[in-house]
Order: structure tokens, then C-alpha cells, then sequence
């Protein structure tokens, strides 16, 4: 539907003066216009091949587009989906650029034979005049003058065309005489040719040789060699010294210098450092004549990676401040998160403290490309998309509607330590590089709380708040989360473990094993044991408005060995509870009280449920790094959190209730619990688990019965010790444990076992199984409606509250959706679970499975979520063959599978998520982000967003000729192209020089009406003053004629009068 971000890879660029419409090509084939800020569009050229030239017909809604399969394709602009009209196929030639001139209808092609052809736009067929390379050179050339690199007509002549040849030829055609003017050869190779507006300037030789960036050396010694000049602009003005724009040409002697674009004004010379490469540029004019002074007021510069607007009628050059979103890849995108449907008064609150974070000294003016409309329809739900990035930053984003807009951005790496040098280097061990990569979001955006998940094994909370606070010391806790193995052995009769899809990164790429301790020497002094991999800072830390650090958690390290990354993360603001976990346990942490309270191995996890016998193994030699940083290759279930308390069930935090003394007794016993074991055994089962973690159509076969020391039973049970997705605290009526109401904690695992625990009195449960690993979890109510998880309404917590307002707060209980325990015990629940493979719905208290349903035999589900669509819920999910499916709930039957996408790339993988009202996303390319909808409903609505690009403007006056130059012969020279290029006079093109193809656009020709309310009113709007106009001239010219025809008739009266009686021989 509406794709956001900066266009991937760009390779060309155009922009419409009159419209105020800029384009932007790529190596991938699509095209991206803009136009006021909220006016994008994409579209997408079905052959994929690069876009290596674009040129508008200016004011004309339509937009001509170069391949580099040397195709040409004529876009319709008129319409708000733009559509090819044309397609024009070279099949002997290669086209190497495009010439179309201002309110003509022929493009001149050059090819790579050094041949240039003419194309009718409006029925884009080929003339027969062709202008032949060997011609154009010098006779007594030996050599071929290169590919076509430039053509221009001169602007006071359009009889007269420029053509620039790569070896350095340089040839200026006479149209009517078919035959070279002027010829001149530089022993360089061009890149670029410019005109001054008057034409002035005579091929024949050059009027002046500068080298801007070369040093000058004396006694007439050439300057010093420098870089090529890729491009060169030349733009006069009206009062004062011309423009003369160009990049490159820095010499040599600047290694490592960064790309410069340098804006020659008079006597001075402005050297612009860019962040990226520079791919192109264009100089913004008033006029759109070429033969006019054109004023330049602005340069578009299309960097690798950024787009630059720089201001040139301010000193100092300033850019202008972009309105677009192309900044999303400023740090690689780790993980997103797509909520539709948020509280209203959520976006204009981050969008506050957001405000604050705007960059100075940007240009005054507003943003020159302004072309365009907005759309009519509107929007009555807001949306937010959040990004993660490789820095540790996290942004939010206002996607309501079809436009997309930062809202706030929160840095996560200010509270740890920064390495001043590389000797100071933290213990990151996991990873090499981005040790403060997001992982994991977890966010309630009713309590505004949010919980991130990094890739060093670290977990931070934070709270929203409008005031600024100064935190003397940042709150801590470091976990020792390690489970303890004996032995390890599974039923030989078991299934091989399932297909997981562990937390992935941006750039996929191997970790190299890091220099620990071999875990042989487990009995020297050197083993690092208890230490975080980062160091949260110990300075007071200024927290500006917005979001504020609660509480830091970070595993540390263990016997030499490094923490597991967090596989699965979950928030709930009901209760103060965070809940995490990785392949070795899960922990339990109140974040109001800054105590852990459950803290627990896979092994104690499963209790006296554990279905598996052990027998002692012996263990491996070999070892891998611990962790599977980022650069794994697919995303980390992140569960939604789905937590009520029920008025039964005592106080609001599960450490205040009656069975406290319990808990703290059972917490003490597994915090003091012995963690003597083998770390051989520890590391295969690391090792194996990641191992088994890739899904098999990425992996290479990896044999359940391979030739390590870890057979089948082995790997079966390494997985179940990966507790994959840690779900949610629900309140759950337990009919077989007691007749109480209790919050439960349901803890999913790869191996797709779904364990209920009880988080009041000890952890021991229920176990449920699915095929594959568990990928989502969620409750419904009687009726089948979507049980929303119990929070705490936001409020400021940073202002200081009255005894009264305490004591309120205190007894303020979360609202319960569940039933109370007087209530008769029914099939009053529902649990949806959704696997890789399979999902069902049980029945709660009973446990019972109400419905099941196997999604996919073939593949795996990457993505499964339970949203909200067209006042029902049901469960999408993203398939890694490409399929979209979605089912109803409570009864699981499936209401759509098609075939949208296949899994090229682990980053689709990563970032596609699932939101309410039938819209998902996922990042395209390193830079954009792609939304769509499988909603009818939302379909149609986005028709009405969409903008129009095209708009009806009246072409500016063309500048007057004066009397002198009319009088003489100076002004601007007029050319029939029509009379020269038609089949009359050049005949018809050889039909094997090129093929045309009919577009899929629908109208033919270029001034099609557009689609659109909008744009036929004004249309209709516009003709109607165009008429009125006419005829009030009509009228005019009419009462003149009038006039003349009264004194006509008089003369001729007064001289019937003198010679009527007059005889013929008085004459």
C-alpha cells in the first residue's frame, strides 16, 4: 500500500519546476515522487532493471523514465496511482541518455553506438531522423568517439544541438542542415556539459579553463591534477555574478576527505561536505525556460543514503529541515513494532517531548518542493510504529493515516559506560560490534510503560513522564539466570525438535568465537563470574522529558561463561512486573520494588512435568561463542503481555499477597539453590540449540543423528530448554489446583510447550503441547472478544501526590476480565495459542481443546498475532513461504490465504508484524519500511488518502524577446520540429531498431483526465476561466470590429455624397 523511508540504492533523480514534483529512480526499478510533505508515492517498474535517467514533461502530469535494459517507459502523473502509458524497447542499441526539451514532444535517445534517435512522446514511436556518430565527428577521425554522455539544445537556438561524446568530442548539430557546426575534442573524458542561457558560450574553444579545485602553479605550469568533475550546473541571475555548481574535481592529495559538492558564487567558492557518496544533483529555478536568467534559489543533492535540499539564497548556504521520514536507517533497523488503534491522547504526548529534540540552524525558508494535494479521506484511529536500531536508540513514529512522521526519539545507551578508547573496551562479549542493539520491544501504550531487550543481555524499563529529572543513581539489578543440568537424555521414540527462528539482526554475518577462557580451565582464577557485559553509569544522569530510565537488569556472566540473549520479553504495569527469558531460564523481576522475584532454570521450570528421562552424557570438546547476537537469522517472539487480577485474588503485586512469606521462602531456595555442573554439557547444549534454531529452508540439512557426540535424544532436549516466548500473567481458574483465582504466568517454548504457572504460590503447573515453537499467546472472554491485558493508567509519577491521592492510588485495583470464584466454574475462557506449525483455542478453566488447526505442513510461521479486523479478532500470520493467512476465533477457520511475499531476506523475517483493523509492515530494504492491508475496508479508506501529485498550474509567461532583439534577430530562435522529425519529411524508423509496448496506464495520451474529485473540479474550474476568458476577448474583438465597420460606412457615405453628381469626365 504506502511505502516509507529513503528509496533504497538511488540512481536517478528529476525534478518538474512547475509542479514543484520531484522523482527519485534506483538500481531496483522503482520510483519514488514527492511532493508537499504528507505527497509520496511509489511505484515500481515490473522488469526490476536499474533507472538510469528520468526527465518530466514539464506541467504536464507525465514523467519519462530511462532502464538500464534500455527500455523507455511514459508514466502518467494524472492519476493517483501512477501507471506506464507507453513502453518504447531498444533491441539493437543501448540507451545511454535522454534529452527531452522544455514544451517539446520529441526525446532525443543517445546510444552507446554514439547514435542519436528521436522518440514521439505522445505515441512514442521512433522518428526516422537519426542523427549517426559518423557523422557528427570529423572525417578524418580514426577512432570511435564513445557512448552518448550529454545533449542539450542551445537555449537561443533549438536548431542547434549539443551533443558530448566520452572520449571528450564535443559536436554542435545543425538540425535543418543535418551536418555539423562546430567540433571540438578535449583529451579528457566528459561527464557534463552546461549552457550559459543566452548560448553565448561557442563549442569551438573553450572561453576559459579553471581548475577550482587544483592549486596554481607558476610559470604557466598546468595545475595539479585533480579528481573528475561528475556534473556541473551553470545558472545565471538577474542582478549579480552566476552560479557554477558541480561535485567532484577535489585533487588528489585529499585521501579520505568525504564527498563535497562546491557552489562557485562570484569570487567566492563554497566546498559542501556530505555524509554520503553523491549520486546526483539538480539546481531548483524560477523559470523553467531555458533562455531565461533562471534564478536559483536551491540545490537538490541525492546522497547514497540522504536526500539534501541546500538553501543558496542564505549566506553560509544552509540546508533546508526534510519533512520526509527518510531518516528511518540511521542506525540499522533491528526490530519494529506496529500499534494501531492507540489511546488519542498518546501521539500529541510524545509528540511534546519529541519537539524539544528538533536539530537549529536549519534554513528559514519552508521546503521548496511543495507540488501536489493532500488526500480527502481521513483517519479516525491513531498508529505508532516503533523502530529499534543497532545503536541502541529507539524511535516512535506517528503512522496514522498514510503518512509517516518521527515523533520521538529515546537514546537507550545513556546510561552505560562508553569506551573512551579501545583498551577501555566493555566486556561485550556477545557481540563485536553494537553491543547496545535493540533486540526486543515491549510496550503498554495505555500505561505508556516500556521495556527493552538488548542484544548484551540486558533488559531496561522505562516510565513516561513530562518533567525533567535528575537520577542520582541509576537503579540496578544484575541476574544470575542459569539452569542446572545433570544429565540430559530423550525418549528415542521422541520427534526431532521443531523449526525456531531465534532473535535476528540487521546484517547477517558470523560471530567469530570470542578469546573466553577455555571452559577446561574451570578451576583457574581467570574465569569471569558475575560481571555484566556493560557498566551502567554511576554519574547522576539528566532524564529530559519523556521517556525515563525505571530500572536497569542485565545478566552477568557465569563460571567464564556469557549470558544468553533474551529470547522473549514481556511487560505488565498492573502488576509492576517484568518477566524475560532466554535458553537457560526465566526470571521475574517488580520493577517497583527492584527485586527479583522468581528466578528459575529450564529444568526447575518443568518440575515433576518434565516428560524427559535424563542419563549423564559425556561432553564435547569443541565450543562456540555464546549468544546468537543480531546477526542471527530471524526474529525473537515478542509475546504480548495479557495479564487481570480478579477481586479474589488479594492485592495488586503478587510479593504483597497472603502466601508472601511462601514465595520469599521458595525465591531464597532457588536463589541459594548449588550451580555445580558440568560447563562442556552447558556449552553443547548452547551450541546445539542454536544450531537447531535455523529454520530448514535457510540451513544446510543438518541430520538429527549426526556424527557429534550429541545424537537425537540429545538435541530434542536442548531445545526444550529454550523458553522461546514468555506469554503473559493471566488470571486463571484452576478447577483441578483450587477454587481461587490467581494470576498465572504462561511461558511458551521452541519445542512448543506451553507451561501455566502459578506465580503466587510455587512454580509448578500445567503443560500443554503444539507442534513447533510457540510464537503467540492470548485470551478471550465467553463471547469470543479479545480480553485487553489489566494496566495502570498513566499519570505523572514525577509530581508529588497528596496523602489522599496516595491512600486512592493504593486501593485502586486493576480491572478484572475475569470471573470471580463464586461464579459457577464453565467453559467461561479461551487460550489461543499459535505455533510454527499448528494453533489451537482451549478452553479455560478445563484446559480442554476447543479448536485446533494446522496452518502449514511445508513451511513455518515466521509471524502469528491475534488482532482486532472489522469488529471480530483473528489470527494472522506471516508464513516463510510467502503466504498471508488469517483465521476467525474463536473456531479457527481460515478466512484468507494468498501469496504476497516470499522470504528472500532474514529482515523480512525480523521486522513483519501483525496489527489491528487488517494492516501489517515490514522493512522492505535497509531504508523503508513497506506497509500493507489484507482488509477490504481499509483498502478503500486508503483510496481516499492517497494524495494527488498531479495539480493544474498555468505555465509561466515565456520572457520577452524586447524590442532590439525582435528588431534584429537576437532573441530566442524557434525551431518546427513537427516539420523536421514527422513521417513527412524523415520518413518511418527501421520497425528492428525498436519495439513498442502498450501500457497497462488505461487512458492514451499524456493528457488523460486524473483520477479524483479533486483534480476534476479543478480541472473543470480552470477550463471554465480559460473560457470566460476567450470569450470576453471574443466580445472585445468583436465591439472593435464594430467600430471599424461604422467608420467604414461612414467614408464610404462621405464619398458617395462628394461624387454623386459629378459627371464621368469631372473625375
Amino acid at each position: 500500500t504506502v511505502r516509507h523511508g529513503f528509496p533504497y540504492q538511488p540512481s536517478a533523480l528529476a525534478f518538474d519546476p512547475v509542479q514543484k514534483i520531484l522523482a527519485v529512480g534506483t538500481q531496483t526499478g522503482a520510483l519514488r515522487l514527492f511532493g508537499r510533505p504528507g505527497v509520496e508515492c511509489y511505484c515500481q517498474h515490473d522488469s526490476g532493471a536499474a533507472v538510469i535517467q528520468l526527465q518530466f514533461l514539464i506541467n504536464e502530469g507525465a514523467l519519462v523514465s530511462a532502464l538500464a535494459d534500455d527500455t523507455l517507459h511514459l508514466w502518467n502523473l494524472r492519476q493517483k496511482r501512477p501507471a506506464i502509458l507507453h513502453s518504447l524497447k531498444f533491441c539493437r542499441e543501448r540507451v545511454t541518455f535522454c534529452h527531452l526539451p522544455f514544451q517539446s514532444k520529441w526525446l532525443y535517445v543517445g546510444t552507446e553506438r554514439g547514435n542519436i534517435h528521436i522518440v514521439n512522446v505522445e505515441s512514442f514511436t521512433l522518428s526516422g531522423y537519426v542523427i549517426m556518430w559518423n557523422k557528427a565527428i570529423e572525417l578524418s577521425s580514426k577512432s570511435h568517439p564513445g557512448p552518448v554522455v550529454h545533449i542539450s539544445d542551445n537555449p537561443m537556438d533549438e536548431g542547434k544541438l549539443l551533443i558530448g561524446f566520452e572520449s571528450g568530442t564535443v559536436v554542435l548539430w545543425d538540425l535543418k542542415s543535418k551536418k555539423a557546426d562546430y567540433r571540438y575534442t578535449y583529451d579528457e573524458a566528459i561527464h557534463s556539459v552546461a549552457w550559459h542561457h543566452e548560448g553565448k558560450q561557442s563549442p569551438t574553444k573553450p572561453v576559459q579553463t579553471i581548475t577550482p579545485h587544483g592549486k596554481q602553479l607558476k610559470d604557466g605550469k598546468k595545475p595539479e591534477p585533480c579528481k573528475p568533475i561528475l556534473k556541473v550546473e551553470f545558472k545565471t541571475t538577474r542582478s549579480g555574478e552566476p552560479f557554477i555548481i558541480l561535485s567532484g574535481g577535489l585533487s588528489y592529495d585529499t585521501v579520505g576527505r568525504r564527498p563535497c559538492l562546491t557552489v562557485m558564487h562570484g569570487k567566492s567558492t563554497a566546498v559542501l561536505e556530505m555524509d554520503y557518496s553523491i549520486v546526483d544533483f539538480l539546481t531548483l529555478c524560477e523559470t523553467p525556460y531555458p533562455n531565461d536568467f533562471q534564478e536559483p534559489y536551491a540545490v537538490v543533492v541525492l546522497l547514497e543514503k540522504d536526500l539534501v535540499l541546500i538553501d543558496l539564497a542564505q549566506n553560509g548556504y544552509p540546508i533546508f529541515e526534510n519533512p520526509y521520514p527518510l531518516n528511518i536507517h540511521e542506525s540499522p533497523v533491528t526490530c519494529c513494532e506496529y500499534f494501531a488503534d492507540c489511546p488519542v491522547d498518546l501521539i500529541p504526548a510524545l509528540y511534546s517531548v519529541g519537539a524539544r529534540q528538533k536539530r537549529q540552524g536549519y534554513s528559514k525558508k519552508e521546503w521548496p518542493i511543495n507540488g501536489g494535494n493532500w488526500g480527502l479521506g481521513a483517519q479516525s484511529y491513531p498508529e505508532i510504529i516503533i523502530t529499534g536500531h543497532a545503536d541502541g536508540s529507539v524511535k516512535f513514529w506517528d503512522a496514522s493515516a498514510i503518512t509517516l512522521q518521527v515523533l520521538y526519539k529515546l537514546k537507550t545507551s545513556k546510561v552505560f559506560e562508553k569506551s573512551r578508547n579501545k583498551e577501555d573496551k566493555p566486556n561485550t562479549d556477545i557481540v563485536d560490534e553494537d553491543p547496545y542493539a535493540i533486540q526486543i520491544i515491549s510496550w503498554c501504550p495505555e500505561s505508556r510503560m516500556l521495556c527493552i531487550a538488548g542484544v548484551s543481555a540486558h533488559v531496561i524499563i522505562y516510565r513516561f513522564s513530562k518533567q525533567e529529572v535528575v537520577t542520582e543513581v541509576i537503579p540496578m539489578l544484575e541476574v544470575r539466570l542459569l539452569h542446572e543440568i545433570n544429565d540430559v537424555e530423550s525418549p528415542e521414540s521422541e520427534q526431532p525438535p521443531p523449526l525456531s527462528t531465534p532473535v535476528g539482526g540487521s546484517n547477517p554475518q558470523t560471530i567469530p568465537p570470542q578469546s573466553h577462557p577455555s571452559t577446561s580451565s574451570s578451576s583457574s582464577d581467570g574465569l569471569r563470574d558475575n560481571v555484566p557485559c556493560l557498566k551502567v553509569k554511576s554519574s547522576p544522569l539528566k532524564q529530559s522529558p519523556g521517556y525515563q530510565t525505571e530500572l536497569v537488569i542485565q545478566l552477568v556472566w557465569v563460571g567464564g561463561e556469557p549470558p544468553q540473549q533474551i529470547t522473549s520479553l514481556a511487560v505488565n504495569s498492573s502488576y509492576g512486573l517484568v518477566v524475560f527469558g532466554n535458553c537457560n531460564g526465566i526470571a521475574m523481576v517488580d520493577y517497583f520494588q527492584k527485586a527479583v522475584l522468581l528466578n528459575l532454570g529450564t529444568i526447575e521450570l518443568y518440575g515433576s512435568n518434565d516428560p524427559y528421562r535424563r542419563e549423564p552424557r559425556s561432553p564435547r570438546k569443541s565450543r562456540q561463542p555464546s549468544g546468537a547476537g543480531l546477526c542471527d537469522i530471524s526474529e525473537g517472539s515478542v509475546v504480548p503481555e495479557d495479564r487481570c487480577k480478579s477481586p479474589t485474588s488479594g492485592s495488586s503485586s503478587p510479593h504483597n499477597s497472603d502466601d508472601e512469606q511462601k514465595m520469599n521462602n521458595f525465591i531464597e531456595k532457588v536463589k541459594t539453590k548449588g550451580r555445580k555442573f558440568s560447563k562442556m554439557v552447558a556449552s553443547d547444549i548452547a551450541k546445539m540449540s542454536r544450531k537447531l534454531s535455523l529454520p530448514t529452508d535457510l540451513k544446510p540439512d543438518l541430520d538429527v543423528k549426526d556424527n557429534s557426540s550429541a545424537d537425537h535424544e540429545f538435541q530434542c532436549d536442548s531445545m526444550i530448554k529454550n523458553p522461546r516466548s514468555i506469554s503473559a500473567l493471566h488470571s486463571v481458574n484452576f478447577t483441578r489446583k483450587a477454587d481461587s483465582l490467581f494470576p498465572c504466568l504462561w511461558v511458551g517454548t521452541t519445542l512448543g510447550t506451553v507451561l501455566v504457572i502459578p506465580v503466587i504460590v510455587s512454580p509448578s503447573g500445567t503443560i500443554l503441547r503444539l507442534k513447533g515453537a510457540i510464537l503467540r499467546m492470548a485470551f478471550l472472554d465467553t463471547t469470543g472478544c479479545l480480553m485487553p491485558p489489566a494496566y495502570e493508567p498513566w499519570k505523572e509519577h514525577n509530581v508529588p501526590e497528596e496523602k489522599d491521592e496516595k491512600e486512592k492510588s493504593k486501593k485502586k485495583r486493576p480491572v478484572s476480565v475475569s470471573p470471580s470464584s463464586s461464579q459457577e466454574i464453565s467453559e467461561n475462557q479461551y487460550a489461543v495459542i499459535c505455533s510454527e506449525k499448528q494453533a489451537k483455542v482451549i478452553s479455560l478453566p478445563t484446559q480442554n481443546c476447543a479448536y485446533k488447526q494446522n496452518i502449514t505442513e511445508t513451511s513455518f510461521v515466521l509471524r502469528g498475532d491475534i488482532v482486532a479486523l472489522s469488529n471480530s479478532i483473528c489470527l494472522a500470520c506471516f508464513c516463510a513461504n510467502g503466504h498471508i493467512m488469517t483465521f476467525s476465533l474463536p473456531s479457527l477457520r481460515p478466512l484468507l490465504d494468498v501469496y504476497y511475499l516470499p522470504l528472500t531476506n532474514m529482515r523480512i523475517a525480523r521486522t513483519f508484524c501483525f496489527t489491528n483493523n487488517g494492516q501489517a509492515l515490514y522493512l522492505v530494504s535497509p531504508t523503508e519500511i513497506q506497509r500493507l492491508t489484507y482488509s477490504q475496508e481499509t483498502c478503500e479508506n486508503l483510496q481516499e488518502m492517497l494524495g494527488e501529485l498531479f495539480t493544474p498550474v498555468e505555465t509561466p509567461e515565456a520572457p520577452n524577446r524586447g524590442f532590439f532583439k525582435g528588431l534584429f534577430g537576437g532573441g530566442a530562435q524557434s525551431l518546427d520540429r513537427e516539420e523536421l522529425f514527422g513521417e513527412s519529411s524523415s520518413g518511418k524508423a527501421s520497425r528492428s531498431l525498436a519495439q513498442h509496448i502498450p501500457g497497462p496506464g488505461g487512458i492514451e495520451g499524456v493528457k488523460g483526465a486524473a483520477s479524483g474529485v479533486v483534480g476534476e473540479l479543478a480541472r473543470a474550474r480552470l477550463a471554465l476561466d480559460e473560457r470566460g476568458q476567450k470569450l470576453g476577448d471574443l466580445e472585445e474583438r468583436t465591439a472593435a470590429m464594430l467600430s471599424s465597420a461604422d467608420a467604414f460606412s461612414k467614408h464610404a457615405h462621405e464619398m458617395m455624397l462628394k461624387y454623386k453628381d459629378k459627371k464621368w469626365f469631372q473625375f
